[in-house]
């Protein structure tokens, strides 16, 4: 048996193969950045008014959100200390 041939033509659809995916991929790419580019070209413009009060409204959201964090961690670390010392 001659196994030469056989091993080529794997090589070749393996290389065929490979060629398709990276086209399709470099296709999905440059698809997918011209339509990003596309959306902010023809995204509505932002308001500024009232950026001063979101300002201010997301400092006091912070501030709740590391209280929240900061009791979720203190009662899991108390229910871990009942599991170790029991």
């Amino acid at each position: 048996m001659n196994e030469g041939p056989i091993i080529l033509e794997g090589v070749n659809l393996m290389l065929l193969g490979m060629g398709f995916v990276f086209c399709f991929l470099a296709l999905l790419v440059a698809a997918t950045r011209l339509l990003s580019t596309l959306s902010i070209k023809f995204s509505p413009p932002e308001k500024t008014v009232g950026s001063a009060k979101q300002t201010v409204s997301a400092g006091a959201q912070d501030d709740n959100l590391v209280a929240a964090i900061s009791a979720v961690l203190h009662h899991h670390n108390q229910k871990i200390n009942k599991q170790v010392q029991a």
